[in-house]
């Protein structure tokens, strides 16, 4: 229904709806705006007991206005809202745009009834409404100013979603200070009808539209955005600014995943899956969008920075390093060559000071030997003004040599009126240019996140691996066995014939109920054993006291079942203890974290990151939307600070990553397989030279709900492409490629 759209963002008939003669009244700004605009095509105040409105004749009703309606607008109070849309849409109207307020309270049970009623009406009858508490829509290009806000924004090619009306007008006006045209401005109100998978789709299609910015505050249709986005931001990027990313009206959870994958988190890993861009700030947003329209992406995170001032190149670097950039390393070639253009004693690295002197001629044959060099994937050229200013005419060296380069291209002119007909210069020759070097920095590492992204688009994981056989039926009758029994945690021993049902290796258990079966339990594994106490109500036994490591003899194993006990009585007086879990002592240089927990708005979210007693403290995690392929596993461990110690750093031994890989691979179809899970927790996972072991798990199931017919995998926002589409091709070279 996109394609219904087209009423909304290229009518050639609007009827207004609630029109009034008082000026300060919404119906008056929406005519006045209306009436003010260059709109060619013909608009229709529709009132039965208003004759005229600014001089313009006002009609009883639909029926009466002579042309076709494409496009209704309503100012109407709220109760009316409904009538009008069964009006307009058995008068053939295509869309409606409600500025009526008052849907968005969710505490008044008049308001909820009216919205449901106005979504179920929209969809029986096929008519897209954007709304309501909308401010409107605004399209530059037709000269359409259909919405309370008095000035029309530049035309241009940027698309802005606002799911705010508070925030619209504030942002409009950065948009015009960043020089950035508009294509579309659309108000969203509380999103009865028309969500942002549907705006995605007619903006992603629209040949006006380059880019499109979102203001999200909450996302009620993720597996239809995801869809959307994931179909479009290869060619079109999307720029999101998120509120709410704190985390502090979060409720209380037990298990580390909770406290490790917030929604916020969920968002930053659905947004990397779709190729969207997140950002914290408007200005951030309009640079962004600003310099992927000029520049090509990096495709890395090298940056040379050439500056005429020492001060500002170290703030660049600085800032660069602090955010997970790198300083371009000059090779032999590039730093001889810049020995040559420098006068003598002057170092040649990144970055690169030409000193307060520098002349045009310096600047140009610094920055095109940068350009020229392999090891950097962007420049920064910054510029302070000095005693003899050269700004214009760097500035214009600099854009002739931008021309001829693929490589990303960023300039920091510093100062304001001094430097401002060299921006211009920059402005009109397609370089992204800013007060701050900080701020082009930011720019230049997010113009990589997007290259990322985008890649993360082109990674298509299997239906089925084809080297991975679970045993569904075993995992399925320990979740129904639970359900069974009218539980929702699983046992620890459940919780690891689980893991163990899709090859995902555990250490084995045994439970003891005194203390002679707790050493004779020992003494079978063999020593040295490690030993926790058995309780569904504990869910970290260490806070409690209910571990004990490193035993080695009978003895010290009756000891430390009596202590384990009489130290959990003490601890966790109301916890049921179920006896002492007797296992293998198991030794490694590293403990991961592995889990899985079902976020309100994306469904299962895979966590993986460093383990131990420490991990909410460290919380070096990483978080992926299933389903995982390799490389996705390999991307979400790549994320993380361990990963640097999993491949050996300083002495430390390596390990096999791909065998985690795998294993992450493996553990997210177990929470794809089974909506059933709302929660896991492997805490430790212990990686060593001789492998990986799972420690200790906590499962815990969701309430039972109905799974439709034919869609295994409806939980899921993204689902796994079929394989019945995939085909495998041999190239030329031989290799074959699926």
């Amino acid at each position: 229904m996109a394609s219904r759209l087209q009423s909304i963002f290229a009518p050639q008939a609007v009827a207004i709806f609630g029109i009034s003669n008082t000026p300060q009244s919404v119906g008056y700004r929406l005519m006045h705006h209306l009436a003010n605009s260059s709109f060619d095509g013909i608009f229709y105040p529709v009132s039965r007991t208003i004759k005229s409105v600014m001089g313009i004749r006002c009609y009883a009703s639909l029926q009466d206005i002579p042309d076709p309606v494409d496009l209704a607008l309503v100012a109407s109070p709220l109760d009316e809202v409904p009538d009008l849309v069964t009006i307009c849409a058995k008068a053939g109207v295509g869309g409606m745009v409600v500025m009526s307020k008052g849907f968005e309270k969710a505490d008044d049970p008049a308001a909820a009834r009216q919205a449901q009623q106005v979504r179920q009406l929209a969809r029986v009858h096929r008519i897209r409404i954007i709304g309501p508490g909308s401010l409107g829509v605004m399209i530059p290009r037709l000269g359409l100013n259909a919405s309370l806000l008095p000035q029309m924004p530049e035309k241009g090619r940027v698309a802005f979603i606002s799911q705010s009306r508070s925030l619209c007008t504030t942002t409009l006006d950065w948009a015009r200070r960043q020089r950035v045209g508009i294509s579309h401005f659309i108000s969203t109100g509380s999103m009865a009808d028309v969500g942002f998978h549907d705006l995605i789709d007619y903006l992603g299609s629209d040949p006006h539209t380059s880019c499109i910015l979102i203001y999200m505050q909450s996302l009620a249709e993720a597996r239809p955005f995801m869809s959307a986005a994931r179909a479009f931001a290869r060619n079109k990027p999307i720029i999101v600014l998120k509120a709410g990313k704190s985390e502090a009206g979060s409720q209380l959870t037990l298990s580390h995943t909770g406290v490790l994958a917030g929604n916020d988190a969920a968002f930053d890993a659905a947004f990397r899956r779709a190729g969207i861009l997140r950002v914290d700030t408007i200005q951030q947003m309009f640079n962004l969008a600003q310099a992927l329209a000029m520049q090509k992406r990096p495709q890395n995170k090298r940056l040379a920075i050439v500056t005429n001032a020492g001060g500002p190149g170290v703030l660049a670097t600085d800032h660069l390093v602090r955010q997970g950039g790198k300083l371009a390393n000059f090779s032999q070639e590039t730093c001889a060559k810049l020995t040559t253009l420098l006068p003598a004693g002057y170092p040649t690295e990144d970055p690169l000071d030409l000193h307060g002197d520098a002349t045009p001629e310096r600047y140009r044959e610094a920055i095109a030997t940068c350009l020229r060099c392999p090891d950097a994937d962007g420049v920064l050229v910054i510029y302070a003004p000095q005693a003899n200013n050269h700004s214009e005419a760097i500035a214009q060296d600099l854009v002739q040599l931008a021309r001829k380069s693929k490589k990303t291209v960023l300039a920091a002119w510093l100062g304001e009126s001094e430097v401002a007909p060299a921006r211009d210069l920059l402005f009109q020759g397609h370089i992204p240019n800013y007060r701050y070097p900080e701020a082009a920095v930011d720019v230049f590492l997010k113009m990589y996140e997007s290259y990322e992204n985008i890649q993360l688009l082109y990674e298509l994981p299997d239906a089925i691996p084809e080297d991975f056989s679970p045993d569904t039926e075993l995992a399925r009758s320990i979740i129904e066995a639970v359900r069974s029994d009218g539980r929702q945690r699983l046992t620890a021993q459940e919780a690891r014939h689980l893991l163990g049902a899709y090859q995902i290796p555990v250490q084995p258990t045994l439970r003891a109920t005194s203390p002679e079966e707790a050493a004779g339990l020992a003494r079978d594994i063999g020593f040295p054993v490690a030993m926790k106490v058995a309780s569904q109500d504990i869910p970290h036994r260490t806070e409690a006291g209910g571990v004990r490591l490193h035993i080695t003899d009978e003895a010290a194993a009756r000891q430390a079942y009596t202590d384990i006990l009489e130290t959990v009585s003490l601890t966790r007086p109301e916890a049921e203890i179920r006896g002492v879990l007797v296992e293998p002592m198991a030794v490694s240089p590293y403990e991961l974290f592995i889990g899985s927990k079902k976020d309100e708005t994306f469904g299962p979210v895979v966590v993986f990151g460093m383990g131990g007693v420490a991990v909410e403290i460290f919380r070096d995690k990483a978080l992926g939307l299933p389903p995982l392929n390799m490389a996705l596993a390999h991307r979400l461990m790549r994320e993380t600070t361990i990963y640097q110690l999993l491949k050996g750093y300083r002495g430390m031994p390596e390990v096999d990553l791909t065998e985690v890989q795998y294993l992450l691979y493996k553990f997210a179809y177990l929470v794809m397989d089974f909506p059933d899970i709302k929660e896991v927790d492997i805490n430790p996972l212990m990686v060593g030279e001789q492998g990986s072991v799972v420690l200790d798990a906590k499962v815990r199931l969701d309430v039972p709900q109905p799974q439709p017919p034919g869609q295994p995998y409806h939980h899921l926002v993204i689902s796994p492409y079929p394989r019945q589409y995939a085909r495998s091709v041999t190239l030329s070279d031989r290799q074959v490629a699926t």
